[in-house]
């Protein structure tokens, strides 16, 4: 008895929630598609990092359990606030509540087993997408085929299950305390708008925009951020996001009172009256939705800037084929040549040293001039800090200034495209990356290059292409100096380059002696800046490497001789890279990152999305009567077609326009310094806009599908008549309307 009448009631509302059932098949889908990530042996075997893809999944699966959980237990509230009348009458007629909760739940969890169904199978569809998508962005081959995996499976269906077990547990408890006065009467107290203080409660609104206002000022012109200081604004974004809706709503209640113009005007006044009291009963949720909506902008932003990051840096990063660093000046690098002769075709090899001098005036001006040191390296009346310096405990740079000869250097340029240049006799030139010297600049003015004879050399100008300088060709920088004043110099380590023809076999930075990775970002490596971790494969010597090149290793970095470079966010140092074998791995790095963050806002907006629309469609029936009388006098079907527009797209875009203000704030002072910490060169804004376009889309989808039911449900009884005297009608309908609001 129970089982057939739970299938019937789902099948009667399943119309009202398509929406809702769509949204958690979609997300089951999603979810099922980024665990075969966690538990796929392919993606396992690529690389030794793939935990790192694991933990970050892991995380994120985590946060969207938490929505999910929240989004279930909302929509089974609000089906049991929009039935409670059907289940009084079912106390009435002599069910008992434990009955009445059982068939409740039963149609819930039918519901949901649906859902999941249809889930799984448009997941193994979306898990196609993904791993094709995930193979093309870290360069490797794919070809489609059924993974299943029993783990990703129960990972699924456990987080699935699990949500929606713990909101209906939830719902039993409200059930056994409800009576039936409760239920016939739950409907009617959700419509009861109470204004009260309203005329206070509109002060939050200006207040909320100040507070908005203030946030973006401070946001680009502080320096320095304190922890404080973000907590404080953490604490204020989050009010701010719930008070701004009592503001709104209380405003526009206050604008009616007052007969402002608007509600004179065509269907202003019912619009105005229709928004301020969805606004009004709904905030707490509106402002939990502008949440959701504020972190899937931010996180799209964000993930696209790896992206980008990934498709415009990195081939740049690193333009050498294979480039290979020894800290001993005058290393052969036979063995790392053997190994290239026997595992690829080499078209061409050249070594060659890197000079210093005794100086480190280069590295003074860096420590003391760049923004990411800020004052790190200043006295207190901003002189340079020279002991500091000296000391050099962070190692981004060389303990000396490095230099290069002029036939290495235009050598090098010539093995990856690009024109040889000319020196006089008393002139250098400095190759440096793009980001730093469109920081500071010519400072040549503050160096003194010394020439043969002791006299000052004249700098020539700056190159700013791609060079690997995060440690190989000096650390950002690299002075090259005539051949006969480089001879003078003293060799400081020694360089290895070659360029190979075909295809570059997998795993050949670890034949060539290759550590593993040595150093990543702080925040992915457990080593402390300066660290240089070595870890060396017992296998018998196939790497080709000499042992006491280990030694040489060990013994070399304590003269400083090892660097990083100033770049942030993104660093990647090896003593050996391999261009094929690093960017692929180091891509792999960045969608650990980017698909977390696509993964966590994608199911946000859809859960968001969701509780719009089902609270629209819902409320469909109630407004049939009130678009009915607009209908009676004088409305036509394009009319009330319009008028429905504009309800829907209010209340649509006010959560998404709140949440694009503060977003686009967040995210284009987010993207202005991720392009200055990684040299990236794309706008803020633009970052910010594709999020945006992703975000719409999606908006788009499910606004249009609303507005079809809505527009359905409405026209079901809809009475048309003429269209004679409307404006005369609606204008005497809306006077008599303002009278009665105002006594």
């Amino acid at each position: 008895m129970l089982n057939k009448l739970a299938f019937r009631n789902v099948k009667r509302s399943g119309k009202d929630y398509m929406v809702y059932f769509l949204t958690m098949a979609v997300i089951t889908a999603v979810m099922f598609s980024f665990n075969t990530l966690i538990f796929s042996e392919d993606a396992r075997k690529l690389f030794e990092m793939a935990m790192l893809m694991e933990v970050m999944l892991s995380l994120a699966t985590f946060f969207i359990v938490l929505i999910v959980a929240w989004l279930i237990h909302y929509m089974v509230r609000f089906m049991l606030e929009k039935r409670s009348q059907e289940f009084g009458i079912y106390l009435l007629i002599g069910m008992k509540k434990a009955e009445i909760s059982k068939l409740y739940m039963r149609e819930n969890l039918l519901l949901g087993l649906v859902a999941f169904v249809v889930g799984i199978g448009l997941g193994v569809l979306f898990q196609q997408i993904l791993m094709a998508i995930f193979y093309s962005m870290i360069r490797l081959d794919f070809h489609i085929h059924l993974e299943w995996n029993m783990g990703c499976f129960l990972m699924t269906a456990g987080c699935y299950a699990g949500c929606y077990l713990l909101a209906l547990f939830r719902c039993r408890r409200k059930f056994r305390k409800m009576n039936i006065h409760d239920l016939m009467n739950s409907r009617r107290q959700n419509e009861e708008v109470k204004e009260s203080r309203e005329q206070l409660k509109k002060w939050l609104l200006p207040l909320a925009i100040l507070f908005i206002a203030w946030f973006a000022v401070f946001l680009f012109t502080c320096k320095s951020w304190d922890s404080g200081t973000i907590l404080f604004f953490i604490i204020g974004l989050v009010l701010t996001i719930y008070l701004f809706y009592m503001g709104l709503s209380a405003w526009v209640i206050c604008y009616v009172r007052k007969k402002g113009g608007a509600i004179y005007h065509g269907d202003g006044l019912f619009l105005l009256r229709q928004f301020a009291s969805k606004v009004k009963t709904m905030r707490f949720t509106m402002g939990t939705l502008t949440a959701l909506f504020l972190l899937a902008l931010l996180g799209s932003s964000i993930a696209f800037m790896f992206n980008d990051y990934q498709n415009k840096i990195l081939e740049d990063k690193w333009p050498f084929d294979v480039q290979v660093f020894n800290p001993n000046p005058g290393y052969d690098f036979e063995s790392e040549l053997n190994v290239l002769k026997r595992e690829a075709d080499v078209e061409e090899t050249f070594v060659y040293p890197i000079y210093e001098n005794g100086t480190n005036q280069v590295n003074s001006y860096l420590y003391t001039h760049l923004r990411e040191f800020g004052s790190e390296y200043l006295n207190a009346d901003q002189t340079p800090n020279q002991k500091k310096i000296d000391e050099n405990e962070e190692q981004v740079y060389c303990d000396f200034d490095t230099y290069m000869g002029l036939s290495d250097y235009n050598r090098l340029r010539e093995m990856i495209g690009l024109l040889p240049i000319t020196l006089g006799e008393n002139e250098y030139v400095i190759h440096l990356k793009e980001r730093v010297y469109g920081q500071i600049g010519d400072f040549s003015d503050a160096l003194y290059i010394s020439g043969k004879d002791g006299e000052r050399l004249a700098c020539a100008g700056y190159y700013t292409e791609g060079f690997s300088q995060d440690g190989h060709n000096g650390g950002d920088y690299v002075i090259v100096v005539p051949d006969a004043v480089a001879e003078m110099l003293k060799p400081y380590y020694s360089e290895m380059v070659a360029k190979l023809d075909g295809k570059v076999p997998e795993g050949l930075a670890g034949k060539l002696g290759a550590p593993e990775l040595e150093k990543l970002a702080e925040t992915l490596s457990e080593a402390e800046p300066g660290e240089f971790n070595l870890v060396m494969e017992m296998d018998g010597g196939s790497s080709g490497l000499k042992t006491g090149m280990w030694m040489d290793y060990l013994s070399y970095l304590d003269e400083g001789k090892f660097c990083t470079g100033s770049d942030s966010i993104v660093v990647v140092c090896y003593a050996v890279l391999v261009r094929d074998n690093l960017i692929p791995e180091v891509k792999y790095m960045l969608c650990s990152l980017m698909f977390p963050l696509f993964y966590i806002g994608l199911v946000f907006l859809c859960v968001a999305m969701t509780v719009l629309s089902v609270q629209q469609l819902s409320d469909s029936a109630k407004y049939r009567f009130r678009y009915r009388v607009l209908s009676q006098i004088g409305f036509g079907r394009g009319d009330i077609c319009a008028i429905i527009f504009k309800q829907l797209a209010a209340y649509y875009l006010c959560p998404a326009a709140f949440a694009a203000v503060i977003g686009g704030t967040v995210a284009v002072f987010v993207g202005e310094n991720f392009n200055f910490y990684t040299g990236a060169r794309t706008s803020g804004w633009t970052y910010f806009f594709v999020a945006m376009a992703l975000f719409f889309g999606i908006y788009a989808v499910y606004f249009a599908v609303t507005y079809i039911g809505f527009k359905r449900n409405v026209g079901d009884e809809e009475v048309p008549i003429g269209q004679p005297h409307r404006k005369e009608l609606l204008e005497a309908f809306n006077r008599y309307v303002g009278r009665f609001l105002h006594g």
